[in-house]
């Protein structure tokens, strides 16, 4: 399934608007982010590092970035940022801020 960023967005929204409590507020919607992108670094230090705490489960790459998405797009929507928008913009500044700044593959 292919999905935009504004219909993400969408599902999103669709999610949260069932519920009478809404978005959570920009301190408490900062902490979950903040969470899940342990959680991300968690599952790489389980893969990549040298010592995992034992019997910690390694958890899924894939999960925890959806989980990370998931909390992204809500913190968006509930200060009615387009993301689709958002990315076009920083992408066109690091084009044109760092185009030359590495070596181009060949």
């Amino acid at each position: 399934m292919s999905l935009t960023l504004a219909e993400a967005q969408e599902q999103v929204d669709a999610w949260i608007s069932r519920f009478e409590e809404g978005y959570f507020p920009p301190l408490l919607m900062l902490a979950r982010l903040s969470e899940e992108v342990g959680e991300v670094a968690r599952v790489l230090a389980h893969a990549h590092g040298k010592k995992p705490k034992p019997g910690e489960a390694a958890g899924e790459l894939d999960e925890e970035l959806g989980d990370l998405l998931f909390v992204l797009i809500s913190m968006a929507n509930s200060h009615g940022i387009d993301l689709e928008q958002a990315f076009l913009g920083v992408m066109q500044k690091y084009q044109e801020r760092d185009g030359d700044r590495w070596t181009a593959r060949q």
